[in-house]
């Protein structure tokens, strides 16, 4: 399997389009990376960068914006509202598939290493990266910032841990290391007072303040200021002022969004600030977001208002962009700003992402595929979108407020198995190509024959296993109709019983594309096992089904 990781480097440059597109072109020329996001702060006069690949064409790409960075950023010119100490001012690896952190880590310290030999640029390993857990924390290492550096890094405890223990004055130190997913999060407030911004950033960060009386830090028998920590965990926030948008900003950065997901940080930034007399306007992510993260926001903000759940993806996403304000400062393109979607291989959802009329004209064009397989799939999603439908409809349904969260349960196990059916759309066709590609192999010597002969089994086989899968699907979306028949909106009971039928044609059109595919497939023993299964899933869906249309025609009534 392919390791990949993010590496998200912050460039102490956010006006000069030039400067930054010079860095960008960098990370491009090497091969395997993809640029996935550039986000550039004037006020802040900083750009994060978001690249993801292969751990070792993420770290040469990272080697070489670091360098182009140090050659065109002055650090002793530079000015900016966020904290920084270098011209690269840190670089964080993050794993993201099939590699631990500790190989992630081991990947930092090689960076950090060529760097500092090879750029003769004083560098500090932080969070995994760093070995010495006294000095990992980013914010302790970035104390004084570049400002300050000239001093610190004459100290002992202060020497870098690759690159000279001498400050440069025109590239400043950069911080090299290895984290998780960390989520930048900026939280608009109605006021351009700092003061009031950070107020509120040390109610909610976890870290909190220092205890006053009086003006006065109060200290405990061991004359230590005495803390009171913030309301939420594994959050970093301060305030500032963005002149760019006349405002006051509470800057956040999410370290663990298990723990403190970003509409909880939201809500809770709001209801701190209401306390305060101010008001929440908004808010901006700074870079990417995973899309569970926006997922979970919608459902939060939908249950908040006692609405159904069940709803597609891109309405969750909706909900959650509306409800943060996202979109308050400039534009919210969720196809550039999740990472999920910024990775995805297009060409893996060709035909779902058609229209109907184009997804029609493919199916009778003269191409084998998509062929049946696909089609029941495609009819057993419409099938339980109705269903889902009619839950929907019923969770806000005139008198029925009480009932919201039953049906929502019922419309976000509809919108699940439709999830899963329209993947089965693309997969099928991908099965059927898989077959004929094998077929395509050659055949000339006997170990050349025995690998022919076992790619297309192992094809076969595929193409044996989706179709089923599409019958599991649909069988199980048949307790979804079924209930919406029974207890749904009585208005809606006709769509019921339209996805009823759509499930059936589903389960019986798929179990022939099973059979036609097993006649082939060398296993008998896997080929019997299968259409018994096959037999008993059709068999009980042709039950359920009159079952669903006697409930619906008996209600119909005429």
């Amino acid at each position: 399997m392919i390791q990949l990781i993010e590496c998200v480097p912050n460039f102490s440059e956010g006006n000069d389009l030039n400067v930054i597109k010079q860095i960008t072109d960098q990370i491009e020329s090497v091969e395997g990376v993809r640029l996935l996001n550039v986000d550039p702060g004037k006020a802040t006069n900083r750009t994060v960068v978001t690249i993801v690949g292969q751990p070792e064409a993420v770290i040469e790409a990272a080697f070489r914006a670091i360098k182009k960075a140090g050659e065109l950023i002055d650090m002793s010119k530079h000015k900016g509202e966020h904290p920084r100490m270098g011209a690269t001012d840190v670089c964080p690896l993050i794993p993201i598939a099939n590699i631990t952190m500790e190989e992630t880590a081991k990947y930092a310290q090689q960076l950090a290493k060529r760097v500092g030999g090879e750029l003769n640029l004083p560098i500090y390993l932080y969070e995994a990266a760093q070995p010495n857990k006294e000095r990992s924390n980013l914010s302790i290492i970035r104390a004084g910032e570049y400002e300050g550096f000239a001093k610190k890094i004459l100290l002992p405890e202060w020497k870098p841990d690759f690159g000279p223990a001498a400050f440069d004055v025109k590239r400043g130190a950069t911080v090299i290391g290895a984290r998780d997913f960390l989520v930048a999060y900026n939280i608009n407030l109605n006021t351009t007072s700092t003061r009031r911004a950070n107020a509120v950033a040390f109610d909610i960060r976890e870290a909190g303040r220092v205890k006053r009386e009086n003006g006065k830090i109060v200290n405990d028998e061991n004359g230590n200021p005495i803390n009171i920590p913030g309301s939420l965990k594994s959050v970093k926030a301060i305030g500032w002022f963005i002149e760019e948008y006349g405002i006051a900003q509470i800057s956040i950065n999410l370290t663990n969004i298990n723990v403190t997901p970003v509409h909880i940080a939201f809500d809770e930034a709001s209801r701190k600030a209401n306390e305060r007399g101010l008001r929440v306007t908004g808010s901006e992510l700074v870079g990417l977001i995973p899309l569970k993260s926006m997922t979970d926001a919608g459902r939060y903000f939908l249950e908040k208002q006692q609405r159904s759940t069940g709803v597609s993806e891109k309405e969750l996403i909706k909900i959650a962009v509306k409800s943060m304000g996202l979109d308050e400062l400039t534009p919210f393109n969720p196809q550039d700003r999740i990472i999920e979607y910024m990775l995805a291989n297009t060409s893996d959802n060709k035909l779902v992402s058609m229209t109907l009329t184009d997804f029609a004209d493919e199916t009778a064009s003269e191409s084998p595929a998509p062929g049946g397989g696909s089609i029941s799939a495609y009819v057993g999603a419409l099938g339980v979108s109705l269903a889902t439908m009619v839950a929907n409809l019923s969770s806000h349904k005139q008198g029925w407020d009480e009932r919201w969260k039953e049906f929502s349960d019922w419309a976000e196990k509809g919108q699940h198995i439709k999830d899963q059916l329209l993947k089965l759309v693309d997969e099928d066709t991908r099965a059927f190509n898989k077959i004929m590609s094998a077929f395509g192999l050659p055949k000339g010597s006997p170990e050349e024959k025995a690998i022919r002969t076992q790619a297309i089994q192992d094809a076969t086989k595929n193409a044996i296993d989706v179709p089923f899968k599409v019958m599991q699907l649909s069988f199980e979306s048949m307790e979804v109709i079924k209930a919406m028949a029974i207890i749904g909106n009585p208005n809606s009971v006709s769509d019921a019983g339209v996805g009823a039928l759509c499930a059936r044609s589903a389960v019986m059109g798929a179990f022939m594309n099973v059979r036609i595919n097993a006649k082939d497939y060398a296993d008998k023993g896997y080929v019997n096992d299968i259409v018994k299964k096959g037999t008993e899933i059709e068999s009980n869906t042709i039950i359920l089904e009159k079952e669903i249309l006697s409930i619906v025609n008996e209600k119909i009534g005429i």
